[in-house]
């Protein structure tokens, strides 16, 4: 049921997984949706955002974006996001991972300064930051110590809103999210590698998956459930920042095994590692304890890793049986 609530929101990222399900979400509770992306994505325009063009690395059209948008509500979540290309491409990385965040969260009090009216502000952190972890499991308290390009951007960002909150009195506020995958997942991140690569090798589209390190451990959720714990930050009270986690963990070697299983493969029979795909200083193990979003959001999951890994593999394996259908169009009577 729809909830009528009047505001409007800006999302940087729209058109990304997160900027997907978020952007239902607030239809959903009546929020009228603005959105920056950097070209049209197929899809995201029957959601029916206002979509502005624009990208982060170049923060001169946002105060132009934020005049036509009029926010409540501020969620920036656009980012160069993967952590191995990150190594690749450092400096594009820390302009847009970073900076790009501070050109937001200016953006965003220039424009609150503007309208007389306060903004909230929503910066998409990560689980990445925490790095080579010093406790598991990790939670708001825990020390960072990044270990990639893409890691030190969102520490940067952190504490940039940090420190627009305590020197201007901003809401803003941090969710540090651990990893969060879904059917809308980017194909060059692990999970959705893995369930794609399962389901072409069931129908014979695939013969074999490259990965790099199968025993790093990770503290997989659903990106429905998490997008629900970004509002609510923006709902509460007082500002602060919030761990958002399952609390489990699981490995590359599980997801490769909940994955294929599903579909009565055998994994080792397909997988090779490729040593070339480890990151230069990898990251082993996160873990979130998210006690105090669920107690203070009153946030929880709500989708287990195994359902999310079967819903994954089943959207991917739709899409493989419409590519093999379009192979048996283009053969030769």
């Amino acid at each position: 049921m729809t909830e009528l609530t009047g505001k409007r929101a800006l999302i940087t990222g729209i058109s990304g997984q997160d900027g997907w399900y978020l952007t239902e979400l607030l239809q959903q509770k009546g929020y009228e949706v603005h959105g920056i992306l950097p070209s049209r994505a197929p899809g995201i325009g029957e959601a029916g955002p206002q979509l502005y063009y624009g990208d982060l690395a170049d923060g001169t059209t946002l105060d132009s974006v934020f005049d036509q948008a009029q926010p409540d509500e501020v969620y920036n979540l656009a980012a160069q996001s993967h952590v191995r290309l990150s190594f690749d491409l450092p400096i594009y990385t820390a302009d847009v991972t970073g900076v790009g965040a501070l050109r937001v969260l200016e953006a965003t009090r220039k424009f609150q300064d503007r309208a007389g009216k306060q903004v909230k502000f929503y910066q998409a952190s990560s689980s990445e930051m925490f790095g080579k972890v010093v406790e598991t499991p990790q939670s708001e308290t825990t020390p960072f110590h990044p270990r990639s390009p893409y890691a030190c951007a969102k520490v940067y960002a952190f504490w940039q809103t940090v420190n627009y909150r305590e020197s201007y009195g901003m809401f803003a506020v941090n969710g540090i999210l651990f990893n969060h995958e879904s059917p809308r997942r980017g194909e060059a991140f692990v999970t959705r590698k893995i369930t794609k690569a399962a389901a072409r090798i069931k129908l014979g589209l695939q013969k074999s998956l490259q990965l790099g390190n199968l025993e790093a451990r990770r503290d997989w959720g659903f990106a429905g459930d998490y997008v629900d714990a970004m509002w609510r930050m923006l709902q509460h009270d007082e500002p602060d920042d919030f761990v958002v986690a399952t609390g489990e963990t699981y490995s590359v070697r599980d997801c490769l095994d909940a994955a294929f299983t599903h579909l009565d493969l055998d994994w080792q029979k397909f997988v090779q590692t490729d040593t070339s795909l480890y990151r230069p200083a990898e990251v082993d193990l996160l873990r979130g304890d998210a006690t105090k979003a669920r107690e203070n959001l009153g946030w929880e999951p709500k989708v287990s890793f195994a359902r999310l890994i079967r819903m994954m593999v089943d959207h991917d394996l739709d899409l493989a049986r419409r590519e093999l259908r379009l192979q048996d169009m283009d053969l030769p009577e």
